[in-house]
């Protein structure tokens, strides 16, 4: 079956770029570092990395911990996963686009390391409105943020593959350029793989309706940011990718909370 084995070498490898999770060396030992074709698994790696701080969610809802609390610590543990590599792209996309005068000035902001009061606002505003949405959540059934963290995982990280395939890259010598553009095939599997994950998901306990409501505002925040980067700076980069992440994430999740 080599199909299946060329599927879990992609979702190995994506899991340990998108992530802190260990992953055996062999799955990396000749691989160029072309993510191209493994960025359909993205969805996927999200769903692994999501699961532990979704699991202990639950657990700790069921255990009647505060849900505002419950979801702080669910995300804690998520940014520990994550390495909080989408966090960094949003900031420093923030302090770019917020203080850049033209674009050799945005991308020269975003390649400095330090955070600035735009980029500070903006991780502020992802943890909290992202846990005010899952505590939210947690009236109307104790399992649905769960599986609403574990969704909008997937859904993020399918709508970020999206960004980068729409743009050229700003910086040739970018990480984002040296993992090379994803391929058309390979964007459509992880669009496909992450709405099939998101209903499987949400439709049980949210409903059919509250879930497109989410993803199709969550494809506008990505369809949104897409345009800013286009716009501004003439293509993706790294941080861009990370903030398409973290702002359909966001979106994915207020959004659900309203409606749910």
């Amino acid at each position: 079956m080599p199909k299946v084995t060329e599927f879990l070498d992609d979702l190995a490898r994506s899991v340990g770029f998108l992530g802190r999770l260990p992953v055996p060396s062999r799955f990396f030992v000749g691989h160029d570092g072309s993510l191209s074709r493994a960025v359909r698994a993205f969805p996927s790696a999200g769903l692994v990395i999501a699961t532990p701080p979704a699991l202990l969610l639950a657990l700790l809802l069921h255990l009647d911990a505060d849900p505002l609390l419950s979801s702080l610590v669910a995300l804690a543990v998520l940014t520990v996963l994550t390495g909080a590599l989408h966090e960094d792209g949003l900031a420093d996309a923030a302090d770019g686009f917020g203080g850049g005068r033209d674009r050799e000035h945005i991308l020269s902001i975003m390649k400095d390391s330090r955070n600035g009061s735009y980029g500070v606002i903006a991780l502020i505003l992802s943890f909290a409105l992202r846990a005010a949405a899952l505590s939210a959540l947690a009236g109307p059934a104790a399992s649905l943020p769960a599986f609403a963290l574990v969704a909008s995982a997937a859904l993020s990280r399918a709508l970020m593959v999206g960004h980068w395939h729409a743009l050229p890259a700003a910086r040739s010598n970018g990480v984002a350029a040296g993992a090379g553009r994803p391929a058309s095939a390979a964007r459509n599997v992880a669009l496909g793989s992450a709405a099939i994950a998101g209903l499987v998901l949400l439709w049980p306990v949210a409903g059919f309706l509250p879930f497109i409501f989410a993803g199709g505002l969550s494809a506008l925040a990505a369809m949104s940011v897409t345009r800013l980067a286009a716009r501004r700076i003439g293509g993706h980069t790294g941080d861009t990718i990370g903030a398409t992440q973290q702002a359909c994430e966001i979106v994915f999740l207020v959004s659900l909370a309203l409606v749910a």
